[in-house]
């Protein structure tokens, strides 16, 4: 399949997922969630979405697992607002990219507080 096909299903996915999470899961556990990506196979059987979540752990916990139990409904609602053949199979994956980069900003912050000293 066309690698541009994929990757604008990919991006109406992102947005539909995001807009479901958003404004129609009602399920008290999940907190503030970001959809960043949409990773799909090649014939868009199925779609693994990663989701960037704000709190502590058992926040993070709760939200993942309210994310899991909703799995059936959001599929649902996928297969009603984009035309595909087959509705995907869809599961959430952490995305710990948002961590790693504020890790690593504090880790050069803290290296160019030590240039300044030494000098």
């Amino acid at each position: 399949m066309s690698q541009l096909r994929i990757e604008k299903v990919q991006e109406l996915m992102k947005q539909e997922i995001s807009q479901i999470i958003l404004q129609e899961l009602k399920d008290p556990r999940i907190g503030f969630v970001t959809v960043t990506k949409v990773e799909m196979t090649g014939d868009l059987r199925e779609a693994k979405i990663f989701v960037s979540i704000m709190g502590k752990d058992e926040a993070l916990k709760d939200t993942l697992q309210g994310l899991k139990s909703s799995l059936g409904f959001i599929r649902r609602e996928i297969g009603k607002r984009i035309r595909l053949r087959f509705t995907p199979e869809i599961s959430f994956a952490l995305d710990d990219s948002l961590a790693y980069s504020s890790h690593i900003q504090e880790l050069l912050i803290g290296l160019n507080r030590n240039d300044k000293t030494e000098e």
